[in-house]
């Protein structure tokens, strides 16, 4: 049998990288895209892989841009989990001697006072609605 020449051996070595990385590109995406459904927004991991991936395009700075995704992050994790400790100290008011952790008191407070999660004020009706749901009335219309 003869030896198989350079050539064939780099060919078939980066054949099996792209294989390789095509496969764990698609994992890590299946992996985060069923985890955004069902965890909090932000994190280490998931910003740090965009960044990577950002940074990767923009000279090949992969590493600094997973530590600037990451650290973004963990920022915006802290925010929402900042707001929901506040949301549930405001249910805990309006509800004393109610149990759950502060994410559930937080998701009911949303509920109860129609609000999105990430801003604490309540969801904003559309200021030309009509009373009928009718077309808007322009401001100074009158109706006689």
């Amino acid at each position: 049998m003869p030896a198989p020449n350079r050539q064939a051996l780099e060919k078939t070595d980066k054949r099996m990288r792209k294989i390789v990385t095509l496969g764990l590109a698609t994992i890590m995406a299946a992996t985060i895209g069923t985890a955004a459904n069902a965890s909090e927004p932000g994190g280490c991991l998931k910003y740090g892989a965009a960044g990577a991936v950002g940074g990767h395009m923009a000279n090949h700075h992969g590493v600094l841009g997973a530590a600037a995704g990451c650290a973004a992050g963990m920022y915006r994790r802290h925010e929402y989990r900042k707001e929901a400790r506040a949301k549930a100290a405001l249910y805990d008011k309006e509800h004393p001697g109610s149990k759950g952790t502060y994410q559930q008191k937080a998701t009911a407070y949303d509920v109860e006072h129609s609000t999105t999660p990430g801003t604490m004020q309540p969801n904003q009706q559309q200021p030309n609605a009509g009373p009928q749901g009718g077309e808007a009335q322009p401001e100074g219309a009158q109706h006689l």
